[in-house]
């Protein structure tokens, strides 16, 4: 038998049914205003079969997890192709848990987009197996990994609640500047979600139409006796350049809506060879992003917020409140052993010390220490209702630069994740 191809077809199998249970539950809690007999039996209803399906999609991933070790020879989370499929499984775990205390469909609605999304961002990077680094040959990639992304598994949970709280408790009808304003920050957060998915939208459709464009850099680089060194390095798009690499040579372009060059070229203080692709990746973003809020909004012919918050009025949101702060009060001390604890053994054992300021290692204390202030805020000096929201959706934002941000765009001794 084929491995990994089975664990492929198990994996695409489980976002399929990630998807239509998100339409369960988005028909357990939209539907409800359509049904004349019994709203409550018809949420009853949907909810079982969204959570039939998730449970059943979570079973196909937990398949395709273990059929790709099985494959590999080593546990799956070595790249970010593979972490993100993980970190995507243990949000699916994390709302499990969260859901059979609760049973609101409310929490089904808002975080399976999340797991949908997590999911589809893994699938930008190559899914090939590849070598294992060296660094990587531990049983503690098992244990610090695992218990990292379980223990922000539940924080996207939180995340997820903290949101619904926000735009359960937005005033529509304030004029005042503090009304506008909570209005505003509430929907660009819906924003920023949809740039991410307009990311996605954008990948998938050109690579889907094969579209590609190639440059030659030219990097010179000085050393400390004065010896000049300069290298030819090809950088590939997968996007239209709208900014070519600095000091850069077209080799192929593909013209697109009349396009036939970049646009401008990047600054000559981004370094790196991929530094002028990453920041095309961003501009596509948000183009993308934006323009797909745009059609939303045309369609809605209202702020997103003000589509959604009809939907949460039959939900407390001191409900809301609880649920967000009893995942992240769960997830913050299995963050604590995989972030940090684990995390200090592992690199004492791979590198010969426990702390080295590497990016990643200060990301990961700046989260930790966001989370900790959390808590002790909430705990200890009251701070509960839309403060308390806004730092669990502000927190989850830091776990998501650290996993994205820190992996692309810093380097560091964790560069290799993001391969």
């Amino acid at each position: 038998m084929n491995w990994l191809d089975f664990s492929s077809e198990a994996f695409t199998a489980a976002f399929f049914l990630y998807c239509a249970a998100f339409i369960s539950y988005a028909i357990a809690v939209a539907g409800k205003r359509w049904s004349n007999r019994d709203p409550q039996a018809h949420v009853a209803r949907w909810s079982k079969i969204g959570f039939a399906a998730a449970i059943l999609a979570w079973v196909l991933h937990l398949t395709f997890f273990f059929t790709r070790w099985k494959g590999e020879g080593h546990i799956p989370t070595s790249n970010m192709y593979e972490f993100m499929t993980f970190l995507a499984m243990a949000v699916m775990f994390a709302f499990i848990i969260v859901f059979l205390i609760y049973r609101n469909p409310l929490l089904g609605a808002f975080t399976l987009p999340i797991i949908i999304i997590i999911v589809a961002y893994a699938s930008v990077f190559p899914s090939e197996v590849q070598p294992l680094n060296p660094a990587l040959n531990s049983i503690w990639l098992r244990i610090h990994v695992t218990t990292a992304a379980t223990g922000e598994a539940f924080f996207a949970v939180g995340f997820a609640a903290a949101l619904m709280q926000l735009i359960r408790v937005v005033d529509l009808e304030r004029t005042d500047k503090a009304g506008r304003r909570a209005r505003w920050w509430t929907e660009f957060s819906l924003i920023v979600i949809i740039v991410i998915i307009g990311f996605l939208i954008s990948v998938f459709s050109f690579r889907g139409a094969g579209y590609d464009a190639k440059f030659s850099q030219e990097t010179v680089e000085i050393a400390e006796d004065g010896t000049v060194n300069s290298d030819i390095n090809e950088v590939v798009y997968s996007l239209p350049p709208i900014v070519s690499p600095y000091n850069s040579d077209i080799v192929t372009f593909q013209p697109f809506l009349g396009m036939d060059k970049p646009l401008f070229e990047a600054p000559s203080w981004m370094t790196g060879v991929n530094a002028g692709r990453k920041l095309n990746t961003v501009i596509w973003s948000i183009i993308s992003g934006l323009v797909l809020y745009g059609l939303l909004r045309l369609l809605a012919r209202k702020p997103l917020i003000a589509v959604i918050k009809p939907h949460l009025t039959d939900i407390d949101a001191d409900d809301l409140e609880e649920i967000s702060y009893r995942a992240i009060a769960i997830g913050f001390p299995v963050f604590t052993l995989g972030a940090l604890i684990f995390a200090m053994i592992w690199a004492q054992i791979a590198w010969s010390r426990f702390w080295g300021w590497d990016p990643k290692e200060v990301w990961a204390l700046v989260t930790w220490l966001f989370y900790s202030a959390y808590l002790h805020l909430r705990l200890s000096r009251g701070w509960q209702g839309t403060r308390s929201a806004w730092l669990a959706v502000i927190g989850f934002l830091v776990v998501m630069f650290t996993l994205i941000g820190v992996n692309l765009v810093i380097a560091g001794l964790h560069s290799y994740a993001g391969v």
